[in-house]
């Protein structure tokens, strides 16, 4: 499904490397809940628009008046950071919602299990695509049977939404998957290394634009249509260690979610300011959506969708998943 033909192509070059930006807010707010058992936080994020509303959080001092102090660390992807936050390096986590649950139906520690603490996107159209090097010979999805498509990450949502867009246009033959860090994609797009990526915003203009790397056809279409996409979790270790503190983060959290619901030019601001967009870049970028609550039901879906498409074999009830913060 081609791209919207009134979108216009203003981005600016922005170096691979800038796009693993970091930040820090400052605490010290008395905060609505009050008590907390940490206040320094490490949050591992893919700087991506998934990933909106925790920055809004950081911009508008969200965190800060609930007495939080948050670090955003850059990640490549969720599957990259699991290890990571089952080590204890993260408090916290945003990522793709399979890598998390994959992990969660592997694990037999109960204090290991992951849990979902708020809702972060939802598929929306042209913000997930597989695209081409320029003047690619792939012109149609049909064309991808038998081709390697490159993503972030295995068995992921990247493989899941591929899968998916293979299946609803009845690709025959079997095609293949590797991986790269989104940043590296487009130089290698367009050296005509890689065949055909999947990329999400901010990395598809900025590869279109600095490359001229070409879409091929957007995710948002048949079973993978506003699928959820990304979730900030913890460990129930962490939780169960922590409870007003994730109530805390949950709070501020929402906050940030319900701005990037509501407010386009917040969420362009964030890009420029964590993900290093140019600014008149960031102004014309299409926007995933933004829950502003965590329910079961929608991540369901994906869990449904993983089992139909083979990324598991298990089925597994999405209420498991959802964080329940204890009462201290």
């Amino acid at each position: 499904m081609p791209r919207l033909p009134g979108r216009i192509r203003v981005l600016c070059v922005a170096a691979a490397a800038a796009l693993l930006a970091a930040g820090c807010s400052g605490g010290g707010g008395s905060g609505a809940v009050g008590n907390l058992e940490k206040t320094n936080l490490v949050v591992a994020a893919v700087p991506a628009e998934d990933s909106a509303g925790l920055y809004i959080a950081q911009q508008r001092g969200y965190f800060a008046q609930e007495g939080l102090h948050i670090t955003i660390v850059p990640a490549i992807s969720s599957a990259d950071v699991i290890k990571k936050q089952l080590a204890g390096t993260y408090d916290i986590t945003a990522g793709a919602y399979p890598s998390y649950i994959l992990a969660d139906q592997k694990t037999r520690d109960k204090a290991n299990l992951l849990k979902v603490l708020v809702a972060g996107s939802t598929m929306a159209p042209n913000v997930q695509e597989i695209v081409v090097p320029p003047n690619s010979r792939i012109t149609k999805m049909s064309q991808l049977a038998g081709k390697t498509i490159t993503l972030n990450a295995l068995d992921n949502i990247g493989q899941l939404l591929v899968a998916s867009m293979l299946q609803d246009n009845a690709v025959k033959g079997t095609v293949h998957y590797n991986a790269q860090p989104f940043p590296l994609m487009g130089k290698l797009l367009a050296e005509h290394k890689l065949t055909a990526a999947w990329l999400p915003e901010p990395f598809i203009s900025l590869d279109e634009e600095q490359y001229g790397v070409e879409p091929l056809a957007d995710a948002n279409q048949g079973a993978a249509e506003n699928l959820p996409i990304q979730g900030y979790v913890v460990t129930q270790s962490w939780l169960t260690k922590y409870p007003h503190t994730a109530e805390a983060f949950k709070l501020a959290m929402e906050k940030g979610q319900a701005v990037a619901a509501t407010d386009t030019d917040a969420v362009q601001k964030s890009m420029t300011a964590f993900a290093n967009v140019p600014r008149l870049a960031a102004s014309v970028l299409p926007a995933p959506g933004y829950p502003t609550d965590t329910q079961a039901g929608p991540l369901q879906r994906v869990i449904t969708l993983m089992v139909n498409l083979g990324l598991t074999n298990q089925g597994y009830n999405a209420g498991n998943l959802i964080a329940k913060i204890p009462n201290p």
